[in-house]
Parts: structure tokens; C-alpha cells; sequence
């Protein structure tokens, strides 16, 4: 047995991270639930609520570079609590509901200095405490969106039925800093993974990736992030609004959005644990390709037992996308990269998470009905098909046998 940096502590770490996302990623879902209403008082756009829910997405994927290089330096226990106390002035910023508010709380604190400080950060430090089982702490810690996603959006289909959702914003604020902080004061340490610093014949003479040029398999898993997050946004950010628009009440929507979620959350499990197997690569074709029939069955789908059960399927086959991404990163480039690398591709999904929820917005605004929204996310689905696909065609296949690093 070859030694091993993971211990129990290590789990406690990626257990109380989760939590952390769990309830920090929450903030977002606020403006998803409300969405009519809040754009029934700035016009009745659909594409303010869902601009500021992009700006959010797009904000947490800058930031995080900015954070990524302020954790390596600082320690994430800071970038953590900054994110904590920014999200809360994004909700109560927000809460005031004139249209450039919604969009500062939002896009500045809620995204920029919030979940930013949070996300990558976190992405980055829990893959120091792991070795063996890695990919399996990244899909446990890349649940918290949906495990999120699966417990707030009924709490605060009630709570903004019976108190408005400025208010649900306002008590949102105060409970996740009450959460958050005390978790990175008392448990956020650093972390056993020692990190070498690059070599001087390193920097001079750098090595292939799958036999190209680094940065080049970089660029290309950074863009089929982008495209396969921007699908992936649309249902999640929309379900609630087109279930209402075919009829279906607003609750039942919410608790199709937590099935979706919850199940994504569960089957996130068994895609780490199976990414440990296959690699990141393999796991990101797979789930992409889930995605792509799963969007279009939605796509078509009209009554609600169709929904629920189309919804389902998606919840269990994208949801290994994203923690493979990074378990790909680790597995293609050396660890003194993470700290640079993981950011930036989680800004550019990000970023997609953004796009696909805003345009989706947009086009509904446009045609009136969603069909034109989830056959521009299928194109971009398709496009990181085929850069997966390259990929994995390099690496020789479903048991490629050329080196990843050399």
C-alpha cells in the first residue's frame, strides 16, 4: 500500500465544504423561484430576474480567478468568509427590487465577491486533501449546488407566498452568514497535499498533453465547459416559469426542480465514485451526451408526469459533468497549475450557466415559448461533444493508452 494524504479529517472537510455550498448557492435560487413575480414589478420582463441570476453565475466565474490566487496566497478560510458576508449584502441589496439593484446585488456581491470566494476556492482546496479518492470528494463538494437546489426552492416557494420575496431575501442573508463563518473560523485548515514549485527545465522545455501543447487542451476543455453549462442552466433556471406557462401550479414546479436537483445529487455521488475508475474524460462524454437527449426529451414534453419523469433523467445524467471537469485537470496537469487552472474553467462554466439561463430569458421574451431557447442549447451541447470527443480520441479511446502528461 503506497501511502496516502486522505484521512477522516479529510471527509469531515469535504462534508462540511458541501455544507457550505449547500447553503451559499442557495442565494441564487431566490430570483429562480421568484421569478414572476419579481419581473411582474420591473415590467413583467422575464429577462431582468433572469439577467440578474446570470450576472450572479457570471460574477462567482470571474471572481474566482481573482479568489483562486487570493486563496493560495491567504488561506481559503478568508476567501470563504468574504464570500459569506458579500452574499448577504447582494440579498439585502437586491431585496430594494429596482431593476440596477437586483443586477448590483447580484452580479457584484452575490457572484463577484460571493460565491466566488467560495466555489473555486473550495474546488481547488478539497482536491488537496484527497489522492485516492478524488474524484469522488469533488462530486460530494460539487452537490452543494444541487443538493441546494433540492431543499431551498419549496422553502421559499412558502416563504415568498406568505412573506414576499424581499423578505425571504432579507432572512436568507442573516441565516447563511450564521451558517457559513463559524464553519471557517473553527474548520478550514490547510491542507496535507504539499504542492512543488515548478522546475527550472519545467518552465523552460514544457511538456505535451495528450500530445499537444498544454494550453491547447486547456483552451479546449475550458470551451466545452462553456458549452455544456449553457444547456445545462436552461431547465434548471426555466422549470419552475414553463411549468406554469403549460398549466402545471408553481408548486408542483418547485418540487420538480427539487426532484431534479436531489436527483442530480444522488447520482453526483455515483459518478465520482465511478470517475475514480474511468477518469474525468470519459465521465465528462458520458454525461454530456446524457444531457443532450435529456434536453431534447424536455424539449418536447407538455404534461406534468412526462416532466417529472424527463426532468429525472436529466437530474441523474449531467450531474457528473462538472466535478469531472476538475478531476481531469488534476489527473492532465500538474498540481502547482490547480490553483490557476480549476478557476478558470469554472469561470468559463460559469460563465455558460449564465448565458444559458439569460438567453433562455431573452429568447422567451422573443418567441413566447421556450422550444427556440432548448434547441440553441442542444447546438452548443453538440459542439462540446465534439471537443470531448477529440479528447478522448488522443488520449487512444475509452482505454486510451497515450500518456496524459509528457
Amino acid at each position: 500500500m503506497t501511502p496516502t494524504i486522505e484521512t477522516r479529517t479529510s471527509w469531515i472537510i469535504a462534508t462540511l465544504s458541501l455544507v457550505i455550498l449547500g447553503v451559499s448557492f442557495g442565494a441564487m435560487w431566490i430570483a429562480v423561484v421568484a421569478l414572476k413575480p419579481i419581473a411582474a414589478e420591473v415590467g413583467g420582463v422575464r429577462s431582468v430576474p433572469s439577467f440578474a441570476t446570470a450576472l450572479a453565475w457570471f460574477g462567482a466565474g470571474l471572481g474566482g480567478i481573482g479568489m483562486g490566487w487570493f486563496a493560495d496566497r491567504y488561506g481559503v478560510r478568508w476567501t470563504v468568509m468574504i464570500g459569506s458576508v458579500s452574499i448577504a449584502l447582494g440579498l439585502a441589496i437586491s431585496s430594494l427590487g429596482q431593476t440596477w439593484q437586483l443586477y448590483l446585488g447580484h452580479g457584484l456581491f452575490i457572484g463577484l465577491l460571493g460565491n466566488a470566494g467560495l466555489n473555486a476556492p473550495l474546488y481547488v482546496y478539497v482536491s488537496r486533501w484527497f489522492d485516492r479518492h478524488r474524484g469522488s470528494a469533488l462530486a460530494l463538494i460539487a452537490s452543494g449546488q444541487y443538493i441546494s437546489g433540492a431543499i431551498w426552492p419549496p422553502i421559499f416557494d412558502y416563504t415568498i407566498a406568505e412573506y414576499g420575496w424581499r423578505e425571504t431575501m432579507l432572512m436568507f442573508a442573516v441565516f447563511e452568514v450564521a451558517v457559513i463563518v463559524p464553519i471557517a473560523i473553527v474548520i478550514l485548515r490547510r491542507p496535507p497535499e504539499v504542492v512543488p514549485p515548478p522546475t527550472a527545465s519545467a518552465q523552460t522545455v514544457r511538456p505535451t498533453v495528450l500530445g499537444w501543447p498544454p494550453n491547447v487542451v486547456f483552451a479546449m476543455l475550458a470551451i466545452a465547459a462553456f458549452c455544456c453549462c449553457m444547456p445545462m442552466s436552461m431547465p434548471q433556471v426555466h422549470l419552475v416559469a414553463l411549468c406554469s406557462d403549460l398549466g402545471i401550479k408553481p408548486t408542483h414546479g418547485a418540487a420538480m426542480l427539487s426532484v431534479l436537483l436531489g436527483t442530480a445529487f444522488v447520482s453526483r455521488q455515483i459518478w465520482g465514485a465511478i470517475s475514480d475508475r474511468i477518469g474525468g474524460l470519459i465521465t465528462i462524454l458520458i454525461g454530456s451526451a446524457w444531457q443532450f437527449c435529456t434536453i431534447a426529451a424536455i424539449a418536447v414534453t407538455q404534461d406534468e408526469i412526462g416532466l417529472f419523469s424527463v426532468t429525472a433523467l436529466f437530474g441523474l445524467g449531467f450531474s457528473g459533468i462538472i466535478p469531472a471537469y476538475v478531476l481531469c485537470l488534476r489527473e492532465l496537469f500538474p498540481a502547482h497549475e490547480a490553483g490557476w487552472r480549476v478557476p478558470i474553467l469554472l469561470c468559463l462554466s460559469g460563465f455558460g450557466m449564465a448565458s444559458g439561463g439569460w438567453a433562455a430569458g431573452m429568447l422567451y421574451d422573443h418567441f413566447g415559448y421556450y422550444a427556440p431557447a432548448f434547441a440553441a442549447g442542444l447546438i452548443f451541447n453538440f459542439v462540446n461533444l465534439v471537443l470531448i470527443g477529440t479528447l478522448v480520441g488522443r488520449r487512444g479511446g475509452w482505454f486510451g493508452t497515450r500518456p496524459a502528461y509528457g
